[in-house]
C-alpha cells in the first residue's frame, strides 16, 4: 500500500512559564501508518494522542526524532506546503473551522487560497458535499445546521483540498448520537469508498470498533497496537490505563469472570447476540 505517516522516536515537551517547568508530552512515539489505513487512537486526557496528532501535518514540529509524510521530513521547512496539502485536519468543534456564511462558500474557502481555478473549485465543492452527503444544504447558512451537519461541512471543506490522508481530533465530541453517527458513516466512506487514509481520535470506544486499527497511548507513549479484537479482548490492560471498553466486550468481560465460557473478542451486539445463542443451543443439545 505505500507509506504514509511514519515517526520515528518522536519526543515533544512543552514549557511552562510559570514554573519554568518542563514537561515530555510525547516519549520515544514509533508510529508507522500506511496508505489507505483507518486508525483509531485512545488515550486519556494527557496521554499524548492530540500532540502526536499535530506532528501529521506539522502543526508541532518533534523536539527530538523525526516525522515523514509521505517520506517528507516535517522539519523541512521545503516540504510544509506539500505536507499541508497530503494530511488535512478535522478539529472537536466545527465552529471553528467554518469561516463563511454560505455552505459552498465555506467549502470553496480552501481551495480559493491555494490559487485553483473557479472551474476546478466548483467541481471540488460539488464532490466533496456529494461525499459527505450534504450538497442539498449547499445554499445554506451553516449556522442553522445541526452539529453533525456542521461537523459534515467542515470535512467537505478539508476534503475540497484533495488530501490524501485526514486526522480527525475528536470530531464527535460534541454531537449528540445522530450527528456522531453521520459523521462516523462519512469517515469510513471517505476510507472505503474514496480511499483517504483516516486518523480518528476520540473518547468513544464504539467508533474505535469500526476502524482497521487502534493505537492507544499513555503518559507519551504508544503502550497497545493492533486489531480492535486484539486490543478490545485485553480488558484489563485497558482498565489500568484509565480507558473503557465497548458495552457488549464488558459484558462478555464479566460473563467470563462468571465462568460463562464466551469468547473474549466480542465487539458488536450482534455478534453478542450470536455468541449467546450458540451457547443456548449447545446447552440444549
Amino acid at each position: 500500500m505505500g507509506e504514509m505517516i511514519n515517526t520515528i522516536n518522536v519526543d515533544y515537551t512543552y514549557s511552562h512559564e510559570e514554573n519554568q517547568k518542563v514537561e515530555l508530552v510525547l516519549n520515544n512515539v514509533n508510529l508507522k501508518v500506511d496508505k489507505g489505513e483507518f486508525i483509531t487512537i485512545l488515550g486519556h486526557n494527557g496521554s499524548g494522542k492530540s500532540t502526536l496528532a499535530k506532528h501529521f501535518n506539522a502543526l508541532l514540529l518533534p523536539a527530538g526524532g523525526t516525522v515523514f509524510i509521505k517520506h517528507m521530513d516535517t522539519s523541512d521547512e521545503n516540504y510544509r506546503w506539500d505536507i499541508r496539502q497530503t494530511v488535512g485536519m478535522v478539529f472537536q468543534n466545527p465552529d471553528n473551522q467554518i469561516v463563511a456564511t454560505i455552505v459552498e462558500e465555506d467549502v470553496a474557502f480552501g481551495p480559493e487560497n491555494l490559487g485553483i481555478l473557479p472551474s476546478e473549485i466548483r467541481e471540488r465543492v460539488d464532490y466533496a458535499l456529494k461525499v459527505v452527503g450534504m450538497y442539498e444544504y449547499r445554499k445554506h447558512a451553516p449556522h442553522l445546521l445541526s452539529g453533525g451537519q456542521k461537523q459534515r461541512i467542515a470535512i467537505a471543506g478539508v476534503i475540497a483540498m484533495k488530501p490524501e490522508c485526514i486526522v480527525l481530533d475528536e470530531p464527535t465530541a460534541m454531537l449528540d448520537p445522530i450527528g456522531r453517527r453521520e459523521v462516523l458513516d462519512t469517515i469510513k466512506k471517505l476510507n472505503k469508498e474514496e480511499g483517504i487514509t483516516v486518523i480518528l481520535i476520540t473518547h468513544y470506544m464504539d467508533e474505535a470498533v469500526e476502524s482497521d486499527r487502534i493505537v492507544v497511548m499513555e503518559k507519551g507513549n504508544i503502550v497497545m497496537d493492533g486489531s480492535p479484537k486484539e486490543v478490545f479482548s485485553k480488558v484489563e490492560k485497558l482498565k489500568e490505563v484509565g480507558l473503557d471498553v465497548p458495552q457488549v466486550t464488558e459484558l462478555a468481560y464479566e460473563l467470563r469472570a462468571a465462568g460463562v465460557n464466551v469468547r473474549q473478542d466480542i465487539l458488536t451486539v450482534d455478534e453478542c447476540v450470536d455468541e449467546l445463542a450458540r451457547l443456548i443451543n449447545n446447552a440444549e443439545l
